[in-house]
């Protein structure tokens, strides 16, 4: 049996329904190795029993991973777990300033949404005072025809005359506004806090409901005090790693 889920999982404790719950825990051994690529997974009458739901229920989160190519079912022989969740495509996020400004060259970059003249009273995290008024601009990368992160970014509006539309449509964030001429930056933070997708998210980065996104919230300062940028970007949790250099 299945240490794992040797016992039957307490689903009293959130609202999400039973099988993406178990598509969850699922996915997670698949992830983890505890279901290795090209072993069978136990059957659905084993599932059943050792999770406490009806087989109905085991089947309808198998549908789930089976939708994202993680499993194969093969009548007769039973379920094999096909790949595990995305373990080619990784979205390394630096923690220094040098390296948040390294280009990511297989990274493309779609425009969302732009409005001009945001009035904005503050921001999460805040730094900086506010500048009279920003342009707002929603993105979508992807990597390998996959999305991969959201972003919603705060630029001072007075910045916008030096930044072509080509380096918005081509840069990151924080390399927008290292770039911008004559500009000097006195602070910059970083924060970032976990959470799950809702519909929204879900829906843009093509991941399940309420699987779990890293939420990173960018400031920048100028020499003047002004935070001229804004930003927060939502990551698919299965595709980034945070790395930090200790030493």
């Amino acid at each position: 049996m299945d240490e794992q889920v040797a016992n039957p999982v307490d689903f009293s404790r959130s609202s999400i329904p039973r099988y993406i719950q178990l598509a969850t825990l699922f996915r997670r051994r698949i992830e983890t190795g505890v279901w290795p690529v090209g072993d069978q997974i136990p059957t659905v009458d084993d599932l059943a029993v050792q999770s406490g739901v009806a087989r109905a229920t085991i089947r309808q989160a198998l549908d789930v991973l089976e939708s994202e190519h993680l499993i194969e079912r093969f009548r007769a022989k039973g379920t094999f777990v096909r790949r595990r969740p995305h373990d080619d495509l990784w979205c390394a996020v630096e923690t220094d300033w040098a390296g948040l400004l390294r280009a990511n060259h297989d990274a493309k970059i779609e425009i969302l949404g732009a409005r001009k003249n945001v009035v904005i009273d503050e921001v999460p995290y805040p730094l900086g005072t506010m500048a009279p008024a920003y342009r707002r601009l929603r993105r979508r990368h992807w990597r390998k025809s996959e999305p991969f992160l959201l972003t919603s970014l705060l630029i001072d509006e007075r910045l916008m005359d030096r930044i072509s539309k080509r380096d918005i449509e081509a840069k990151t964030a924080l390399r927008l506004i290292n770039d911008v001429p004559r500009l000097k930056i006195a602070d910059a933070r970083q924060t970032l806090t976990i959470g799950a997708a809702d519909v929204d998210t879900a829906t843009s980065l093509m991941m399940p409901l309420n699987a779990p996104v890293a939420f990173v919230h960018r400031r920048v300062v100028d020499s003047d005090g002004t935070l001229v940028l804004a930003a927060e970007g939502i990551y698919r949790g299965d595709v980034v790693r945070f790395d930090v250099k200790l030493r």
